[in-house]
């Protein structure tokens, strides 16, 4: 009885292998008839202030923009009262 018991156990075992041979091939040729879109705007992600990830870019921060006349006055009036001291 233990002959019979061990060749059935062995089909058993070779039917098993078969079949996730089959499946493993299934899933390869699934994998290779799907359109690869390997471009770069689909692999970046970017990163929020809160550390989470999304899709689309942040918004740029605003910038205060300031009189730049003012300051050049300011800086000229700096270096001209350095130049009076010494």
């Amino acid at each position: 009885m233990s002959k019979n018991q061990n060749t059935f156990i062995k089909k058993q075992k070779a039917e098993l292998k078969k079949r996730k041979q089959k499946e493993k091939l299934e899933k390869k040729l699934d994998r290779k008839h799907q359109p690869k879109d390997g471009s770069l705007d689909n692999m970046i992600a970017y990163v929020d202030e809160f550390g989470n990830f999304s899709d689309t870019p942040p918004e740029p921060p605003i910038v205060k923009k300031t009189n730049s006349t003012q300051s050049n006055q300011n800086r000229v009036k700096s270096n001209q009262n350095l130049r009076n001291h010494e």
